[in-house]
């Protein structure tokens, strides 16, 4: 089967299985290489651009932020993956030379400096990308609701993929009219839960056709026994809970420290994790008076003994090693519109058995037996999840091996595949592949 790529300087033909290598060449265009991509929701093949040169917005590492992360581990993965695609950035900072940011980054923008936006449009500009990724969460740029991204999106030049971290069923009318604009100004909007796809519809009047629904991407991890990792962190004497990410309120650890002394008093060796620092924002805010409530209550509840804090910001070895030495994972978060999450996302793609308040996006991952769910604010269900999970080590495990089977389509080569179909719908090109015989979708990942 050959493939004809038709890109900005020539043609070129590339051969794939059984074909041999072959060669060709072309009228010049002003086209990315496009390839035929089958479509899953249409059932059809429609002509998908790789673009040459991938602009992202976003915060970025070192910054201490759940997107940073995010948009580092998918930029990982699309350069691993697509290693002829160049990558630029606009990294979203409190203020300019906070972080020592890497080459790629073309401009260091001022999050709460409405006149910083209209500078990164021009140096966006200047990069000239073929297509912009736009990594949106409201608290991450300035004005009522993030509402400074605005005049930035209408200044680009290239077409913008917006994917939007947070899609709120009760937003305030700030909220709500700012993420209607950012969807209405994106040519693709990008969502990690159907039950996003479906509020953006309902809420906020965006036609389906415009949405692509990507699952949160996961590290590619063997299923993880936990002996080894708990050797590792000299933990073998101790049947292991966690919880781990940046800490704010709203994540209910206060609940599971509520429960530890019923979950001790039948399983007295438990000990539970939690780790990662205070965010950010909320330290601004309140300090370590959210870490310190927590110590206060483990203390009131005589459960001190069974709770340990790793008050830092875990590199990604170090986040392997706690998550493959848990038996039980945990987010007992407060808030039913809490984002999409990171931590679950990556407790489901490692099999371990998770249980979690019932919010949306819990719900729409572990609703089909792949975790437990418990309601808010119940440290009693909790405890009576916890202890059954932690007595049978039969249940505890199948429940692991079913969230593994269902992380294999969330991880990050997956992922970075499905973000490039959605780039190259976004730049609408005309069908300009051929193929003499069978389907071909996106090139397939290097390994």
């Amino acid at each position: 089967m050959t493939i004809v790529y038709r890109g900005a300087a020539s043609a070129r033909t590339l051969a794939t299985a059984g074909s041999g290598a072959a060669a060709g060449s072309g009228a010049a265009t002003d086209q990315a290489p496009t390839v035929e991509v089958w479509d899953r929701g249409r059932g059809s093949l429609l002509p998908t651009a790789i673009p040459s040169r991938v602009a992202f917005i976003s915060t970025r590492l070192p910054r201490k932020c759940g997107i940073a992360t995010f948009t580092a581990d998918l930029q990982a993965a699309l350069r691993d993956g697509y290693p002829s695609v160049e990558q630029v950035a606009v990294a979203l900072s409190e203020s300019p030379g906070s972080y020592d940011y890497p080459p790629e980054v073309r401009f260091d923008l001022a999050q709460n400096d409405p006149a910083a936006y209209q500078g990164a449009a021009v140096a966006l500009n200047a990069a000239a990308p073929t297509v912009v990724s736009l990594q949106h969460e409201f608290g991450i740029f300035g004005g009522e609701a993030g509402a400074y991204v605005l005049p930035l999106m209408r200044r680009l030049q290239a077409p913008v993929v917006a994917t939007l971290h947070s899609v709120l069923e009760g937003p305030t009318p700030a909220q709500h009219d700012a993420l209607r604009a950012v969807a209405a100004h994106a040519h693709r909007v990008v969502v990690m839960s159907r039950r996003g796809a479906s509020l953006l519809q309902s809420h906020y009047g965006l036609p389906a056709d415009k949405i692509d629904h990507i699952p949160h991407g996961i590290p590619d991890l063997p299923f993880l026994e936990s002996a080894p990792y708990k050797r590792r962190l000299h933990l073998s004497e101790h049947q292991v809970l966690l919880t781990f990410g940046l800490l704010v309120p709203n994540k209910g650890i206060e609940n599971v420290i509520k429960a530890l002394p019923q979950i001790a008093a039948r399983h007295p060796h438990v000990l539970y994790l939690v780790v990662g620092e205070m965010h950010p924002v909320e330290r601004r805010r309140d300090g370590e008076g959210y870490r310190r409530s927590l110590l206060g209550l483990a203390r009131s509840l005589g459960v001190e003994a069974h709770v340990r804090f790793h008050d830092h910001f875990v590199t990604a070895p170090e986040l392997r090693d706690f998550v493959g030495a848990a038996d039980v994972c945990l987010t007992p978060y407060r808030d039913r519109d809490y984002p999409t999450s990171g931590p679950l996302s990556y407790a489901v793609g490692a099999g371990r058995a998770t249980i979690s308040t019932r919010y949306s996006y819990a719900e729409e991952l572990l609703g089909d037996g792949a975790g437990v769910l418990v309601p808010f604010q119940d440290p009693a269900d909790i405890a009576a999840h916890t202890i059954r999970l932690l007595a049978n080590d039969q249940e505890r495990l199948a429940l692991g091996r079913r969230a593994y089977d269902l992380g294999r389509g969330m991880t990050w080569p997956a992922v970075a595949r499905r973000q490039m179909e959605s780039f190259g719908r976004a730049l609408q090109l005309p069908a300009t592949a051929t193929t003499t015989t069978g389907t071909v979708e996106v090139p397939a990942l290097r390994h």
